[in-house]
């Protein structure tokens, strides 16, 4: 199971998000992935770094390591620019761009409104994600649904997508991964590296093939973690 972080991107300020990749990249983490909010969940007044340009400069300042969204929202841009935008990082990266997509949920709506952005009903935002993952998908982009609800599950399935689960239990991700499916897991870590070994070894052991630790109190444990969930194998 390879892994990856979520980056600090509640900023003006690119140059932490931009260390901490390049940080993680000297450690040995496979992934570094960006949110698509326009403020951090029920906190309008702090900023946030939009992920498409933090997106281009972090394939410009790394090598080797995966770069990603987790997730890009449908409905935040035009269809056809959110695929365009994705896949000029993905040739700008030299093919090392994760695209992970989601719908949103009751909780965007206010980021949406807030900007004039339209925020239509989840039947036309499954749909428009459907387009978007198999466009990506036939431009050979890796491409993670976000959300575990039944029918986001079958839009990923009909792409041809993995299933992205955040902070979902080991049964959840067994169960999925039993269907068919690609499944990756998302979510927070906390204590020692055994600790955060511990957690991941589990989701390892259900089928995941990802797992992207929510910003960390140190990218270095999360390395250490992941080398030994490695060695262990």
């Amino acid at each position: 199971m390879k892994v990856g972080i979520t980056l600090p991107q509640f900023s003006d300020d690119p140059a932490a998000a931009l260390e901490a990749a390049r940080r993680a990249e000297r450690a040995g983490l496979d992934g570094v992935f960006c949110f698509d909010h326009l403020w951090p969940m029920g906190q309008p007044g702090r900023p946030a770094l939009s992920p498409g340009p933090l997106l281009g400069a972090l394939a410009a300042s790394t090598t080797a390591i995966s770069v990603g969204t987790l997730v890009a929202r449908i409905g935040l841009l035009p269809d056809d620019v959110l695929v365009a935008t994705l896949a000029s990082v993905d040739r700008i990266s030299g093919g090392r761009l994760i695209a992970g997509l989601g719908t949103g949920d009751h909780l965007s709506r206010a980021e949406n409104e807030a900007f004039g952005v339209p925020f239509d009903p989840a039947r036309i935002r499954r749909t428009r994600l459907g387009g978007v993952a198999g466009a990506l998908g036939d431009l050979g982009v890796p491409v993670w649904v976000g959300g575990g609800q039944a029918p986001t599950v079958e839009v990923a399935r009909a792409a041809g997508a993995a299933v992205n689960l955040w902070d979902a239990d080991p049964d959840s991700v067994a169960s999925l991964v039993a269907s068919g499916l690609e499944v990756t897991w998302g979510g927070p870590v906390a204590g020692d590296a055994a600790a955060i070994a511990g957690r991941l070894g589990a989701v390892a052991a259900a089928g995941a093939t990802w797992a992207v630790c929510g910003w960390p109190e140190s990218i270095e444990t999360v390395a250490e973690a992941s080398g030994a969930l490695a060695g262990g194998r």
